[in-house]
């Protein structure tokens, strides 16, 4: 009889954990793997509302807290955090020693813990690797792709451009967005009181509303202020009932709720509702349940196109990404917000698209993890010219 793979699970934000928590709720339901659970980043602080409660309510067991983050969100305290990431992954997978490690996307977080369990021969495993957008994150997504030794794409054209940066075909899984997997299962019904915990207007969830989430763009660090008052006066203008996520914890983030909370202590709360943020399924069917989503989240790319909820996607953070038609890109101009609002306004939701997955990627990923063979070292897979495999 063998016994069961063991699979590490990095959490490291929110959003993080909403991607994962279906795949891993796949992976304690296989028979062939055990699940362990590590927790980082901002799902430890209490600023972001302590994430880590949604993980023991799903009933998740917590193997390990890794606390890493340095206050000042300035591109030093980021590159120091990664450091001391570092130094603390490896601790704990020194101890730990899973058989694959698994983590997603693109925060320096999960770049940190894959240096960690490359150095000590844990393989691992990338959800959401080959795609392209703006900020440090496209760097930190290809660093982690270029360790990992098995791959999930999100995309087919992401699939490809693992195998022409080296990566052998055998070891790329398409898979599609685990965002999906959330939004198939989701209840759309939401409790009147999901924004009680927030500051601002009256907003109900039953209300027509714009949902607003905007983070830093790390490498336009000191522009920030600039771009989100550029968000701000756009919607002054359409005084819609709108709700404001709070940024996440990336350099600059501090900018941005400077500018928003000196907006509320200047104005009256007549239309802006600030929050600091929701449990995975509950974001998910306020995004399917809004009238807009305006700002430069990655969930406005990947988790509207399930949805076909309109999109206004400001400035550079998610440039390069695949985006289905419910998707206006635009620059950090009010003028441009203004109109791209207007226009998603009018022309109400979008058909759903299949872009980034059919909303089966979760058990895609936990089979696919049993069946692999893992291994520690490395080769390029050099790909000649017009060879397709």
């Amino acid at each position: 009889m063998t016994s069961k793979r063991r699979i590490a699970v990095v959490l490291i934000d929110r959003a993080n954990y909403g991607r994962l928590k279906p795949v891993m709720k796949k992976i304690q339901q296989h028979p062939d793997l055990e699940l362990s659970t590590i927790v980082s980043g901002s799902m430890l602080l209490e600023k972001f509302g302590l994430p880590i409660r949604l993980v023991e309510e799903d009933g998740f067991n917590v193997d390990a807290k890794i606390h890493i983050e340095m206050e000042g969100s300035y591109p030093v305290t980021m590159a120091k955090s990664i450091g001391i990431a570092v130094m603390e992954f490896s601790s704990v997978l020194h101890m730990m020693m899973p058989d694959t490690l698994l983590v997603i996307g693109d925060r320096y977080e999960a770049l940190a813990a894959v240096l960690a369990a490359s150095y000590q021969n844990i393989p691992v495993a990338h959800i959401q690797g080959g795609e392209v957008s703006g900020s440090i994150d496209e760097c930190a997504r290809h660093a982690i792709s270029k360790f990992a030794q098995f791959h999930f794409p999100s995309t087919q054209r992401s699939a490809e451009y693992l195998i022409r940066m080296g990566e052998h075909p055998d070891t790329v899984f398409m898979s599609g967005c685990p965002s999906g997997d959330v939004i198939r299962h989701m209840d759309k019904n939401l409790p009147d009181d999901l924004f009680e915990a927030g500051v601002g207007a009256e907003i109900k969830p039953k209300d027509n509303y714009i949902l607003v989430l905007c983070h830093p763009v790390t490498t336009e660090y000191g522009e920030e202020e600039d771009q989100t008052q550029a968000i701000l006066d756009a919607l002054e203008e359409l005084e819609h009932p709108t709700i404001w996520q709070w940024p996440n914890i990336d350099a600059g983030s501090d900018h941005i709720s400077k500018i928003l909370r000196r907006y509320r202590k200047l104005h009256a709360d007549q239309w802006l509702r600030l929050v600091k943020g929701f449990p995975p399924e509950q974001y998910e069917a306020l995004l399917s349940r809004a009238k807009v989503a305006v700002g430069n989240s990655s969930s406005f790319v990947r988790d509207s196109s399930f949805l076909g909820t309109p999109v206004v996607l400001v400035g550079n953070r998610q440039q390069g990404r695949e985006t289905a038609d419910n998707v206006m890109a635009v620059s950090a101009n009010k003028n441009d917000i203004l109109a791209a609002c207007r226009h998603q306004l009018k022309h109400g939701h979008y058909a759903p698209s299949t872009l980034y997955g059919d909303g089966h990627a979760a058990e895609k990923i936990a089979n696919k993890l049993a069946e692999i063979k893992p291994y520690a070292q490395k080769r390029l897979h050099y790909v000649e010219e017009n060879q397709t495999s």
